[in-house]
């Protein structure tokens, strides 16, 4: 049985920094690039970022790009988001998710991903 889970989300000031952790059970591991969504209720969920199963190539949106660092260690099945100068817009669940891939592709839609975690709640205050 395949399960994320993550974890590291809380209240934090604007500008400041959070770490979430997601660790993968039940797949091999390196055989799946890894990426962080998170939603807003009444919107939809949205991709954060995305690494290749080597964890060599990564994606960003525009809104994390310079902010966001995405990481994984494969030897201990996590991946890994690195949140900087938070912005109250940043508040959301965030999520993290799993997709079988036989090359370096970095997938940012939604619906191509195989597992998901059940989220962890991120709030940013002002």
């Amino acid at each position: 049985q395949v399960r994320l889970l993550e974890s590291g989300g809380e209240l934090v000031q604007a500008g400041g920094s959070l770490r979430l952790a997601c660790a993968a059970s039940g797949l091999t591991f390196n055989r799946y690039a890894m990426a962080w969504f998170r939603q807003v209720p009444g919107n939809e969920r949205e991709i954060v970022a995305v690494a290749s199963w080597s964890g060599g190539n990564t994606y960003y949106s525009n809104s994390a790009k310079g902010r966001f660092t995405i990481s994984r260690d494969n030897n201990l099945n996590t991946v890994y988001l690195q949140m900087n100068s938070l912005q109250p817009e940043d508040t959301a669940v965030y999520y993290c998710a799993a997709k079988r891939v036989y090359d370096f592709t970095l997938e940012s839609i939604m619906t191509k991903y195989d597992y998901w975690g059940q989220g962890t709640q991120v709030t940013v205050s002002s």
